[in-house]
């Protein structure tokens, strides 16, 4: 049985005006081309109530016990289990598409754009300093201005969950995180296909795989990121814009302490840091907050 990977753009007119119907004939969608899906809220949370709220179980229950309300751990790409969860929440207006999980192990990569985040730029200094390209894929414009990207991954190692840790305003939605479906209605807007974007998820590079998978336990060399280059961190700093100089400072100090470079790096990014306008004593704290982390 061959299914068509693709991700149709919404049709503009048969779905019902009712935000929920809207998002459950988007989900039944998906589901036909493999996507594993759960109802969402407007805030983006699994629609479905917890079965035990109030009862907490330890350790916590994912869905064991039968019954639904255990978020991601829900999702199906059964017609009949995707209407039993969204009647179970008629409040709900979206769908997550869940990663992870086979055929496609998705990956998304989330570029976010808020308190001045320059995610994409940053994604491309990764991509340039550790040589991978960053292929057309399906892309989901956000109503924040941002980005995910979706890509395919392999069945393992699993690819986790990350904010922020590769760059300022890079999050990762690996195994256990799902990605808030195209022609979802949220507080501030409705997600939407990128004109023009492939329809298809791209593989994910396998530079980039090394970057997002953690090292394998009781490695030697623990940096969670492959070293970059002195000259490169200097080079990301110095060219911050506005808005994003502490964002970027921090994020290289990260990287320089993890190389074990942090000594001999400090001056040259208080350096860098002062030619775009921050003062010494931010760009000291800034490193120091560094250090602590």
């Amino acid at each position: 049985m061959h299914r068509n990977t693709a991700v149709d753009p919404p049709p503009a007119e048969p779905f019902p005006a009712v935000p929920h119907a809207t998002a459950l004939t988007h989900a039944l969608r998906a589901a036909e081309r493999g996507y594993a899906v759960i109802p969402l809220t407007r805030s983006k949370h699994p629609a479905v109530r917890s079965p035990h709220r109030g009862h907490p179980e330890s350790p916590p229950c994912r869905g064991a016990c039968g019954r639904i309300g255990h978020g991601v751990h829900d999702a199906t790409t059964d017609p009949l289990g995707i209407r039993r969860l969204f009647a179970a929440a008629p409040w709900a207006t979206g769908y997550g598409i869940a990663c992870g999980l086979p055929p496609y192990h998705l990956i998304g990569v989330d570029l976010d754009t808020k308190n001045g985040a320059d995610a994409l730029t940053a994604l491309r200094f990764l991509a340039e300093e550790h040589g991978f390209p960053l292929p057309p894929t399906v892309t989901v414009r956000t109503p924040s201005g941002g980005r995910h990207l979706w890509y395919t991954g392999p069945p393992s190692p699993p690819v986790p969950n990350s904010v922020g840790r590769l760059a300022p305003g890079i999050d990762i939605r690996g195994a256990g995180g799902y990605l808030v479906g195209p022609g979802s209605l949220t507080a501030r807007g409705r997600y939407e296909l990128a004109p023009g974007a492939p329809r298809v998820p791209a593989r994910a590079p396998h530079a980039l795989l090394a970057l997002l998978t953690p090292p394998p336990p009781h490695r030697d060399t623990p940096p969670s990121v492959p070293p970059q280059p002195a000259s490169a961190l200097v080079r990301f700093v110095r060219t911050s814009p506005q808005g994003q100089r502490n964002a970027r400072l921090f994020w290289a100090a990260c990287r320089a302490h993890e190389a074990g470079l942090h000594q001999e790096l400090s001056a040259r990014l208080i350096e860098a840091a002062r030619r775009t306008g921050l003062s010494e004593q931010e760009a000291r704290a800034t490193l120091a907050s560094a250090g602590r982390r």
